[in-house]
Parts: C-alpha cells; sequence; structure tokens
C-alpha cells in the first residue's frame, strides 16, 4: 500500500506541473487536489479543484479532456510504470460544500 501512496503523491506532482506548464490549453486557476489509482492499476483519478465562474470551470473541464492522450503521454514520461492508467479527470467540490457547512454552522 506504501508504494501506492508514493506513486498517487508522485503523480500528482507531476499532473500539477504538466498542467501548468506543458498544456497549451486555457485553463483557468486549477489546484490538483489529489491522486487515487485502483489496485490494479486501471484507473488513475485526478482530483482537482477550481476558482471561476460556472463557464471557466466549463471550459476547463473540457481543456482537461482534449488534453487528456497529451497529459497521459507526458506521465508516461515522467514517471516509471510499467503501464499507465485510464486518466479520469473529477472536480472536487469538497470546498464548496465545507464553506455551506460553515455557513449553517453560524446560522445556528
Amino acid at each position: 500500500m506504501a508504494k501506492v501512496d508514493r506513486l498517487e503523491t508522485l503523480v500528482q506532482r507531476v499532473v500539477a506541473d504538466i498542467i501548468k506548464n506543458d498544456v497549451k490549453d486555457k485553463i483557468g486557476f486549477l489546484t490538483v487536489t489529489g491522486v487515487k489509482i485502483t489496485n490494479e492499476l486501471s484507473y488513475m483519478y485526478v482530483y482537482y479543484s477550481f476558482f471561476g465562474s460556472e463557464t471557466e470551470l466549463e471550459k476547463t473541464t473540457q481543456a482537461l479532456e482534449r488534453a487528456k492522450g497529451f497529459i497521459k503521454n507526458q506521465i508516461a514520461l515522467r514517471v516509471k510504470m510499467r503501464k499507465v492508467p485510464e486518466l479520469v479527470f473529477k472536480y472536487d467540490d469538497s470546498e464548496i460544500k465545507g464553506r455551506a457547512i460553515d455557513e449553517l454552522i453560524k446560522k445556528a
């Protein structure tokens, strides 16, 4: 299990660097919040948060989907893995939910 945790941390750093420096599409203010790799190494879930409007979020999501193949190739070049899992980007809305809970607590 420790190897998978280390791999997830490394992939998180690499993906953040690729998105920041190498992706040509316009991607807004995005933070890679985590990476989860399934046990059989078939899927790699990349969680991200975004600061901006709903329209900008939609454009960023589309840009990530277009760049998915490029990002996967870059991961293969930078991280030593026998097989690079299929990339799945997931929006992490935990901050928004946390703010809503904070507001409820303040009102109580």
